[in-house]
């Protein structure tokens, strides 16, 4: 996902940090580089986890999944994917995920967390179910002090979403949704503390899905989409949300930032994009309202608690599709249901997704720059010839050489050569980008703050970024401001 930053964000003053974490950050890298110890274990911890039989990240397709990305024309690919096969040792048991990142480091937000959330959300589910004694006899395994002390979730720390008291839900989907829980809030912590990866302006979306067998759990954060393609009772396929887009626009999104003191507006050019804005200054106007990082709006509204959502799988149900929002800007949902069903084979089906909303990008918005675009396409019945004209090709699984991991390794671990991103043709300049303090308390009130009206939000809709601006943080004026 793209992010627009003005020159003064792009630029800062010397002697005034982009965030608080920044200025620690290049201390700490300073003395960590390539070379040294601590750098060679991450990239042999990072090496060994990419290398684990049934784990795709890349480009390509198994026997149950494709997957695809591409990047746009706004500079670094800032989406990440996975399928993870076998998931925690479970024959029966599939890992999704897709990873939409934003900001200045959103790339390497988003690939850290594609590659950490799954490991702590197989250690929380494996802690859940095993008895309290087999738990202390284990040791915990591999598990971190810090996972360890957030296998008791806080009250807080529970999904938005209301399930009806009415309706039983199998064991399975309770202990997943307690370890959802703890592995989103483990991950956002980690972040946190990172020594070198800023998340102070920089975040990402998760869309993550766990199968096994008949059941389907979903831990969703910011406005990534699944969307499930099954049969109606007349066998005609159709598309069926399972997500929704977890945007400031919503009613209990838009309630739970205000009542933090957060601002949430549209700027008058687009009032089509609901933003999240700090209290005092005109940044960084994000266009989510749930998001991993992004810790200058933790304080005021922003979450990265997820929405779980579970559902029971029927031999209608053929596959779902986990896409960024690259694909749902330009593509309706029956629209992406249609295309995986047409494709010439399950192998391509992702490819075949991106590429036609690649082709929509420049139909529909001919003087933007085409997104950033991942797709990840689980079918659900690996044996079955139901779709439309989609067949079991042979299995094309992109191989992981060796000159790829260390790309990606070697990008986590070499941020102070970082190369900026660049800037998108929609920047915005310092004046557009002002905001009148005098809005209309009516038109902020126009967001139907209904809570009980079923917001499902169902079409996504074109927007010129993630981010409007960067907060700058100057030590001398935060003092000035303190006294």
């Amino acid at each position: 996902m793209g992010s627009c930053f003005s020159a003064e964000s792009r630029s800062p003053l010397p002697g005034s940090p982009l965030s608080p974490h920044l200025a620690n950050m290049k201390k700490r890298n300073s003395r960590k580089r390539l070379g040294s110890r601590g750098s060679s274990f991450e990239y042999r911890k990072d090496e060994a986890l990419h290398r684990i039989p049934g784990r795709f990240f890349l480009n390509g397709s198994t026997d149950v999944a494709s997957l695809f990305t591409q990047q746009g024309k706004k500079g670094t690919n800032q989406d990440a994917m996975i399928v993870w096969e076998n998931f925690g040792s479970r024959t029966d048991t599939v890992f999704c995920g897709i990873f939409d990142g934003h900001g200045p480091y959103g790339h390497l937000v988003a690939k850290r967390v594609r590659d950490h959330l799954p490991v702590k959300l197989s250690a929380h589910w494996e802690a859940n179910v095993s008895s309290e004694d087999v738990f202390r006899d284990f040791g915990l395994g591999s598990m971190t002090s810090e996972d360890i002390s957030l296998l008791s979730v806080d009250k807080e720390s529970r999904p938005s979403i209301d399930f009806l008291e009415s309706e039983k839900h199998p064991d399975i989907f309770e202990t997943l949704k307690e370890s959802f829980l703890k592995a989103f809030k483990a991950m956002d912590r980690e972040l946190r503390v990172h020594p070198s990866i800023d998340s102070f302006c920089s975040g990402t979306t998760a869309v993550t899905l766990v199968k096994q067998g008949p059941y389907l759990v979903i831990g969703n954060l910011g406005d990534s989409r699944a969307v499930l393609g099954t049969r109606d009772k007349n066998n005609m396929l159709t598309a069926v949300q399972l997500t929704v887009d977890l945007k400031p626009n919503l009613p209990a999104e838009a309630e739970r930032i205000r009542r933090c003191k957060g601002r949430v507006f549209a700027l008058h050019d687009e009032p089509e994009v609901t933003r999240v804005w700090l209290p005092n200054n005109d940044s960084p106007g994000l266009a989510m309202a749930r998001a991993f990082g992004d810790f200058c709006l933790k304080d005021f509204g922003l979450i990265s608690v997820p929405e779980i959502t579970y559902r029971h799988l029927t031999e209608n149900d053929e596959f779902v599709v986990l896409a960024t929002d690259g694909i749902w800007d330009v593509l309706s949902n029956e629209e992406a249901v249609e295309i995986i069903a047409s494709a010439p084979a399950r192998s391509s089906a992702a490819r075949a997704l991106v590429e036609v909303a690649i082709r929509a990008w420049r139909y529909k918005y001919p003087t933007s720059k085409v997104d950033d675009c991942a797709v990840v396409c689980l079918f659900l019945d690996s044996n079955s010839n139901h779709l439309s004209t989609a067949s079991n090709g042979n299995t094309e699984v992109q191989p992981t050489s060796k000159d790829q991991l260390d790309n990606d390794i070697e990008e986590n671990n070499n941020l102070d050569v970082l190369t900026p991103l660049n800037q998108s043709g929609t920047t915005r300049t310092e004046e557009e980008t002002s905001l009148e303090g005098n809005e209309d308390p009516s038109k902020l009130e126009d967001m139907n703050l209904d809570i009980g009206i079923n917001w499902s939000a169902l079409e996504g809709v074109s927007r010129v970024n993630t981010l409007v601006n960067l907060p700058r943080f100057i030590p001398e004026k935060e003092e000035k401001a303190g006294k």
